[in-house]
């Protein structure tokens, strides 16, 4: 049996590899990937490499074993997801894994924005198989704010169509935790059970501004447009209309309050209070 990880070169699979590394051995722990010369740093680790293509189902016959406890990390091409899963999901049932975790949306069935339909459905799709599952339904990413950071400094603005809604993110490394507690837990008390996974504070787009600014030392402010204005700036900045329009969608979801949803489930599994963003920014503005 091995705790196996799939897309684990991915941002946050390599970050669960990590995570898994630091208190399991190296031996029990397999990497689903499509380029071995791009995984050698894991195979120098001692991981024990599989190679495998979420779009080429016959690849992954042999990518699972009988008793492997799974994390099935989201594809990122949105569009292509369900098919991609679902090899995923017919491979590791014939395979007789015991776990297959899968990260999900924060929100799962109550979902109600665009990027949360590929995981609604994949989730059904679990359910149906009847594998052994858990969901991780993973809130937004810290990073996918930070790692803009650059345009803002450089603009001055946080441009949004999210109002006042407020956003309870953690980062990529907090989530990855989460699923390394998951896969190296007790497995009865993770089994067929889904996890909303979200950071301790949620905050708005106005306060993410503020604290830009202030540890930047530069002029910062949110402007909150129309989405339609926000959908013209992101595609007239060269972000592909169809991508364009999800980070839009996104946004009036945060203003639903679709994204500030705190359960505690995320601090819980990883032992600890999560990231806050004034972290993250930090760190971010030290890597720039």
């Amino acid at each position: 049996m091995s705790i196996v990880v799939t897309g684990a070169t991915g941002q946050l699979g390599r970050l669960v590899i990590d995570a898994l590394l630091a208190t399991v051995p190296a031996a029990s722990v397999a990497a689903v990937v499509r380029d071995k010369e791009k995984a050698a740093g894991l195979a120098e680790r001692g991981v024990e490499l599989r190679i495998a293509d979420y779009d080429r189902p016959e690849t992954l016959a042999e990518a699972f074993e009988a008793g492997d406890r799974v994390l099935l990390v989201s594809g990122s091409e949105v569009g292509r997801r369900v098919p991609q899963h679902a090899a995923v999901l017919g491979a590791a049932k014939a395979a007789g894994v015991a776990q297959l975790a899968y990260t999900s949306i924060l929100g799962g069935p109550e979902a109600d924005f665009d990027l949360a339909v590929e995981h609604q459905e994949t989730e059904r799709l679990i359910l149906a198989s009847g594998v052994p599952y858990t969901f991780l339904r993973n809130g937004w990413y810290s990073e996918n704010y930070t790692a803009n950071l650059a345009p803002v400094l450089a603009h001055g603005a946080v441009v949004s169509n999210a109002g006042e809604g407020r956003i309870a993110s953690a980062t990529r490394a907090d989530f990855a935790a989460a699923a390394a507690a998951v896969l190296t837990g007790p497995a009865e008390e993770h089994l067929n059970r889904a996890y909303e996974l979200s950071g301790d504070t949620a905050w708005s787009l106005a306060e993410y501004a503020a604290e830009v600014a202030a540890q930047s030392g530069r002029e910062v402010a949110y402007s909150n447009v129309p989405a339609e204005t926000h959908l013209a700036i992101l595609t007239g900045a060269g972000v592909p209309e169809p991508f364009a329009g999800i980070l839009v969608d996104v946004d009036r979801a945060v203003e639903r309050g679709a994204l500030a949803l705190r359960t505690g489930d995320l601090a819980r599994l990883i032992g600890r209070p999560t990231t806050p963003i004034a972290v993250t920014i930090g760190e971010a503005l030290n890597a720039s």
